[in-house]
């Protein structure tokens, strides 16, 4: 097969989507990775082939300038209208959902996939991928996919949010006069779909299938179809420093609080300063893998911690025995997979919904970052390192996520649902040939 992965350029989310690209190919597919040309340089670094498409163009800098686009600043959680997820559907109104498509896709979806539409609608037809797997977030690849052809999956590494309110929203549209029935989403794909002679449908904006990163112990799903996949713990290129390569005396306690916020200007929730003096008394080690902007914020490091910018957070969480961070989860799970206790500080888009699942399995704590004290972070890893119940749960979770199946496993699925796809579509009419007889008939 020829294999087309596209995402908007996220690094975060692109090395999500690595080991599965990898699988592919070591299986004998042609693979290709198209995203803004910027990220060119991001994606040949994991060794896969780059495709430049469109203009460059940085979101968290437009969306910068709608500071409250995720909602209010002082509630966190995710985006409007996405926020519905998990809630009563008594609560949802119509009136929330089609104001909030109608925000986000002028100001969010247009704007991280206008760029690469038109560039990679002309490679794909050019090149005519069997399959295209697409970020969540990157329905130029959905669009790309119709107009040549392909048959077409999501992938999805966090809450499916998405495919929950989009079945609230048609859900509540169903319900509403037919000149009530503004649909965002819909008008915007419909667009690019007539435009490249195809006709658009659901599949537009939830793929025709969703790979998922998240066990269903943690996920929210919608009604669709969905295809397990194990996280591989992947960080992009990485050395393993000496201090790391052997466990230490004492325990280890890791604190890591992301990638993305602070490589797009922000800063973290929680306080480092505070986090660190709350545990400075502890007999264990705190490692903190903390970015440069926030490090030059604190004033002290206690003797028990180490701060550095960056290690491979595996290769970390292999020699330790919990985890602090903000729930992520390329962290949560790379974590989840040692089997270690959590303490969770998560605030903004799925990490409050993921983080209270995790704590509902029993695998680790959850803590309002915006709220905790030093002192609450040192009473909870305290905790996660004394009662035996969160090793036992981290443990059990670790198995849910072992039983799914590897990106080698998972292949031949996709070989039999691309298949499938193309056995299903309509096939040009030819003249039947007339049937020669063998010989000896």
């Amino acid at each position: 097969m020829r294999v087309l992965f596209t995402t908007y350029p996220e690094r975060t989310h692109f090395l999500l989507m690595v080991p599965l690209a990898w699988a592919l190919r070591t299986a004998g597919h042609e693979v290709r990775f198209a995203s803004q040309p910027k990220f060119a340089d991001t994606i040949t670094q994991a060794g896969l082939t780059a495709v430049p498409v469109g203009s460059n163009r940085d979101l968290w800098q437009i969306l910068s300038r709608d500071p409250n686009w995720l909602g209010p600043p002082e509630r966190g959680g995710m985006p409007m209208p996405y926020d519905v997820t998990g809630r009563d559907p008594e609560d949802i109104s119509w009136e929330y959902l089609s104001e909030g498509f109608t925000r986000q896709v002028r100001r969010w979806h247009m704007a991280s996939n206008l760029p690469m539409v038109g560039d990679l609608v002309a490679f794909a037809q050019e090149w005519k991928p069997d399959l295209v797997i697409w970020d969540p977030l990157t329905y130029a690849g959905s669009v790309a996919a119709k107009a040549c052809g392909a048959a077409h999956a999501r992938l999805l590494f966090g809450t499916d949010m998405y495919g929950v309110t989009r079945d609230h929203f048609l859900r509540l549209a169903s319900e509403q006069p037919e000149e009530d029935r503004v649909d965002p989403m819909r008008e915007w794909l419909e667009g690019h779909a007539v435009k490249y002679g195809a006709t658009f449908d659901e599949t537009m904006i939830t793929g025709q299938v969703t790979i998922d990163l998240v066990p269903a112990c943690l996920q929210q799903r919608a009604r669709r179809t969905y295809l397990p996949l194990r996280y591989v713990p992947y960080g992009g290129p990485a050395t393993v420093p000496d201090w790391l390569r052997t466990k230490p005396a004492r325990p280890r306690v890791a604190l890591t609080l992301g990638l993305s916020t602070t490589g797009h200007g922000g800063e973290y929730a929680a306080g480092v300063q505070d986090i660190l003096d709350g545990l400075a008394d502890l007999d264990i080690e705190v490692v903190a893998t903390i970015a440069e902007s926030e490090q030059t914020k604190l004033t002290r490091i206690p003797d028990n911690a180490r701060v550095v910018s960056f290690a491979p957070l595996d290769a970390l969480a292999a020699t330790c025995d919990a985890v602090i961070h903000h729930a992520g989860y390329g962290t949560l799970a790379t974590a989840a997979l040692r089997g270690l206790p959590h303490l969770m500080l998560p605030w903004d888009n799925d990490g409050p919904a993921l983080a209270e699942a995790v704590g509902a399995t029993g695998a680790g704590l959850v803590l309002n970052p915006k709220e905790t004290t030093g002192e609450a972070v040192r009473d909870a890893v305290l905790r996660l390192l004394s009662e035996p119940g969160f090793r036992k749960g981290a443990e059990a979770l670790r198995d849910t996520l072992l039983e799914m199946p590897t990106p080698n496993q998972l292949v031949p699925e996709l070989e039999q649902f691309v298949a499938a796809q193309q056995k299903a579509q309509p096939q040009p009419h030819t003249q039947p040939q007339p049937q020669t007889q063998k010989t000896g008939e």
